[in-house]
C-alpha cells in the first residue's frame, strides 16, 4: 500500500487529494473520503488508509484549498468559507481525477465522510451519479445550506445511491431528532439506506486522536461500512 498527495487543478487553482493505493493490482473500486472541520488532517490520512487498507483506492480532497497554503485560520472559520457550488464542484473533480487513475475502475466508486463530510457524502448522493454507494458519519447541518440553493436535505429526491448513516446517541448536531427526520424524508422518497446509532457516542466518534473516541462504535461502525462498499463496489 501507498501514500501520496497529488495535485489537480480546480477554478485554475490546485487542490491537493491524499490519496492511498492498494499494493493489489488494478483496476480496483475507488472511495472518495471527505474531511472533517480539521481538514484533511492525520484522521483523515488514517481514514483514507483504512480504505486502501480494505482494497479500495482512497482519495481525501482538501477542501480547504481556495484559502490557500500560508492560511492560519481555525476549522470552524475555514468551514464556515465554504460553499456548496464549490464542494460539489471539488468533488466532482476528485471524480475526474479517479477516473484518470491508471489504478481505479471509474465505474466502481463511493464516498465516505466524517462530520462535515458526513453532510457533503449526503449532498454528493445525489449532486453526482457516478457515486455507487455513499456512508455518511455524523453529518450535521444537513437541512442548513452553504451560500445559496437547496440544503442537502432538500436534494433528497435526487439522491441516486444507497446511503449509509451513522449517529451518536449523545450528538447535538446531528441529533437523533435530525437522524430521524433524515430517516423519514428518505423513507417518503423510497431512498436505499441503512441508519445506526450508538449509545454513549457523541459526535466524531470515529477520531481516535480526539476525546470523543468511541471504541465500541468504531469497532461496530467501521465492517458495517465496509460490508456496505462490498456489496455495492465489489
Amino acid at each position: 500500500m501507498g501514500a501520496s498527495w497529488d495535485s489537480t487543478r480546480v477554478d485554475g487553482r490546485d487542490m491537493t487529494i491524499y490519496t492511498s493505493v492498494p499494493a493489489a493490482k488494478g483496476p480496483l473500486p475507488a472511495i472518495v473520503v471527505i474531511q472533517h472541520q480539521g481538514g484533511v488532517d492525520e484522521f483523515v490520512e488514517e481514514m483514507t488508509e483504512r480504505v486502501a487498507s480494505a482494497g479500495y483506492v482512497g482519495a481525501a480532497p482538501d477542501l480547504y484549498h481556495r484559502d490557500g497554503p500560508d492560511c492560519r485560520d481555525d476549522g470552524p472559520t475555514r468551514r464556515a468559507r465554504l460553499l456548496d457550488v464549490n464542494v460539489v464542484k471539488d468533488v466532482n473533480t476528485t471524480v475526474d481525477f479517479l477516473q484518470r487513475h491508471s489504478a481505479v475502475d471509474g465505474r466502481r466508486l463511493g464516498i465516505v465522510g466524517f462530520c462535515m463530510g458526513g453532510r457533503v457524502a449526503y449532498l454528493m448522493a445525489a449532486a453526482q451519479p457516478a457515486f455507487r454507494v455513499a456512508v455518511d458519519y455524523y453529518g450535521g447541518n444537513i437541512m442548513v445550506p452553504w451560500g445559496s440553493g437547496p440544503a442537502p436535505f432538500e436534494r433528497t429526491a435526487e439522491i441516486q445511491c444507497p446511503l449509509m448513516g451513522f449517529f451518536g446517541e449523545d450528538d447535538a448536531n446531528p441529533s437523533p431528532a435530525d437522524m430521524r427526520k433524515l430517516d423519514a424524508e428518505l423513507t417518503r422518497f423510497g431512498k436505499a439506506h441503512e441508519f445506526y446509532a450508538y449509545p454513549g457516542a457523541n459526535h466524531a466518534f470515529m477520531n481516535r486522536r480526539g476525546a470523543r473516541y468511541h471504541a465500541q462504535a468504531d469497532r461496530d461502525s467501521w465492517p458495517k461500512a465496509l460490508a456496505f462498499f462490498e456489496k455495492h463496489l465489489r
